[in-house]
């Protein structure tokens, strides 16, 4: 057996679940890097990160540089002098730093690599409908998730589940596979697959203004996957004329049905306490929606409140 020395970097929750595993499989954790303090909040006070909370709990060493080519964290790196660096939902590193462990540096990614490399894996494989994912771990190298892979387990996703309930089975999936992936290579039985480069992957876009907006023009299901897929975050938007008004609205979660009808495209209607609106192949229910301004709320309890103009359209 190899004696790990591990350097973890990683940010947001899903990371923390992977530091915690680690640490109770007894794995020597020599510190963890993360980003700077950043404000939040009503006040904007500052606020860690999550793994940055989480590392001072099991008394890290903690590491927020701003330039990861800088020499001042060169000399960090050579003093706790990892042989093994992990990074689970990071930034991406320069060569100098992923090269430095002897042993490598693997990632942990939210998708059945090759498919859907890049920022928003979760969200994407549930926006296109996959019937399946998982997770997997990689040796990185000088592209974006491109690297050799190491191992990987798979997962079916509920056909109605969003990319919060999926992000959290990922997350605990992810754990067990890093925990496998450092008994492989604590007993140097690491045996890794080149990953296949063809025109047929999926990419997981970085999720932004445009792509999260709802095109009410695309069918029912389109519509759906992608309200779950962004579900509870950064969550799918549209414009909600009602009379005069134009409303921006965020949908947190809806139903769909296909079925025949003659009416415009975006046109709203009530049925049975939830928001109907036209598509061309059926309809969307509307089960949770923010107006602007406002909290979430179910439709059921914004309409005891709300008048629906005649002639109220989705854009």
């Amino acid at each position: 057996m190899k004696d790990l020395r591990i350097l973890f970097m990683g940010t947001p929750d899903f990371a923390v679940t992977i530091l915690d595993k680690i640490i109770a499989e007894n794995y020597n954790v020599v510190g963890a890097v993360t980003a700077v303090d950043k404000p939040a909040g009503r006040g904007q006070k500052l606020r860690a990160s999550a793994v940055k909370q989480a590392a001072l709990k099991h008394n890290l060493e903690v590491l927020q540089p701003t330039n990861l080519k800088s020499d001042e964290f060169q000399a960090d790196l050579e003093r706790l002098n990892p042989n093994l660096i992990i990074v689970v939902a990071f930034r991406m590193l320069p060569k100098k730093v992923w090269d430095f462990p002897e042993l490598g540096t693997f990632n942990l990614h939210a998708s059945l690599l090759p498919q859907y490399r890049g920022a928003a894996p979760i969200n994407w494989a549930i926006i296109n409908g996959e019937e399946k994912t998982g997770v997997t771990t990689f040796f990185i190298d000088e592209k974006i998730d491109t690297g050799a892979i190491i191992d990987k387990n798979e997962i079916d996703i509920n056909p109605k589940e969003n990319a919060g309930s999926l992000h959290d089975k990922l997350m605990h999936l992810g754990a067990d596979l890093v925990a496998n992936t450092l008994e492989s290579i604590a007993k140097d039985e690491v045996k890794t697959i080149t990953q296949d480069q063809n025109d047929d992957l999926k990419t997981a876009y970085k999720l932004n203004n445009e792509n999260t907006k709802i095109d009410w023009q695309q069918p029912s299901k389109t519509i759906f996957n992608l309200i779950r897929g962004l579900s509870p975050y950064p969550v799918a938007w549209t414009y909600f004329n009602n009379g005069e008004k134009q409303l921006r609205c965020k949908v947190y979660s809806a139903d769909y049905s296909i079925e025949k009808h003659e009416l415009p495209i975006g046109n709203i209607a009530v049925e049975e306490k939830k928001l109907k609106v036209a598509t061309s192949d059926g309809f969307i229910f509307i089960e949770e929606i923010q107006l602007p301004g406002k909290r979430k709320l179910a439709t059921k309890d914004l309409l005891n409140g709300f008048s629906l103009e005649e002639n109220a359209k989705m854009l």
